[in-house]
């Protein structure tokens, strides 16, 4: 007899939007796409939002995805008015409304570099990349270092799919992601007191977790500037700042990468950064989170509700600060 135990960021069936309602929006893409979309996350409809469509439109064909049911939520969807207009982005202000100034990111072309301790460094053309990759839809929490949080549905594919791709070296230990580096194109890289470019960086057995996922999408569509088009991560039992955004170069290394944030501020932004509800921030509690459109404070889980998945990442860390 095969007993299925529910995982802890699942919630029960009779719960989840019907899948012919949330599909439904593939055939509303032509002209209603707007409107399907608040009405699935609760809202009524919106004009196109800034950025909308300036992703990678080669690939719109590939939208929206099948959505994989093996990654649901606890909570409704955040409606896209709310996800889309409030975002970090410090290429592009170090507000929230980042929108308007996101509109410079050209997308196309876009090349990702794979370098470092693999068999053979090379570059490849963001929709080639794409199309060689199964594309999903996954519903996933979203919490940032600032106590904020949301559920979005990302369309992409498993950051493991890149890695097997890239063929990194047996002594390859981290992997490590950058952004984009222009300052024309990015104001904000303008400021010297950044470490730019944006770096963040993953263990391999981190990289190598199920949830770890690369996004090209969301919404059902391709993804929007501010969300950082054409490529992000998304690690889910991290804090946001670990989701790297615009993504144009993957280097495989043996050495543990410094990244943006921790470069910045170690004390306060550690290279762990998993979600924890009992490790507060030095200046605010991590012990509860606002949910965007809502503003529902809501307790926060232990690596943001994913913790049956990933704990055994840690196992012997106790001494690393925020390593949980």
């Amino acid at each position: 007899m095969h007993i299925k135990v529910k995982r802890g960021w699942e919630m029960p069936e009779r719960l989840a939007t019907p899948e012919a309602v949330f599909l439904n929006r593939r055939a509303l893409l032509g002209g209603s796409l707007g409107m399907a979309a608040a009405s699935l996350a609760g809202g009524p409809a919106h004009a196109a939002l800034p950025g909308e469509g300036t992703g990678a439109v080669k690939t719109a064909d590939l939208y929206p995805a099948k959505q994989n049911p093996a990654y649901t939520l606890d909570r409704p969807l955040t409606a896209e008015r709310y996800s889309a207009d409030y975002n970090n982005f410090y290429e592009y202000g170090t507000n929230k409304t980042v929108t308007p100034g996101s509109n410079a990111l050209k997308v196309q072309p876009w090349t990702i570099k794979i370098d470092g301790l693999v068999e053979t460094p090379f570059e490849i053309g963001f929709e080639d990349l794409v199309r060689k990759m199964a594309l999903e839809e996954r519903l996933y929490r979203h919490r940032c270092v600032e106590a904020w949080s949301m559920a979005v549905p990302w369309t992409g594919f498993p950051l493991s799919a890149l890695v097997a791709l890239a063929k990194p070296k047996g002594d390859a230990k981290y992997i490590q992601m950058q952004t984009f580096m222009d300052k024309a194109m990015a104001p904000g890289q303008r400021a010297f007191f950044y470490p730019w470019p944006y770096t963040e960086g993953l263990t391999m057995a981190e990289a190598g977790n199920d949830l770890a996922f690369m996004v090209t999408g969301v919404y059902g569509k391709p993804i929007l500037n501010q969300f950082g088009a054409p490529l992000r991560l998304a690690v889910p039992w991290k804090y946001g700042f670990k989701s790297v955004k615009s993504i144009n170069r993957i280097t495989f290394t043996a050495e543990r990468p410094k990244t943006f944030w921790e470069g910045l501020q170690a004390s306060e932004y550690g290279f762990w950064a998993n979600v924890n509800p009992a490790v507060p921030h030095p200046r605010w509690s991590q012990a509860s989170e606002r949910v965007l459109g809502t503003d529902e404070r809501v307790p926060t889980l232990i690596y943001n509700g994913y913790g049956a998945q990933v704990a055994d990442l840690y196992k012997g860390l106790e001494k690393e600060r925020l390593f949980v």
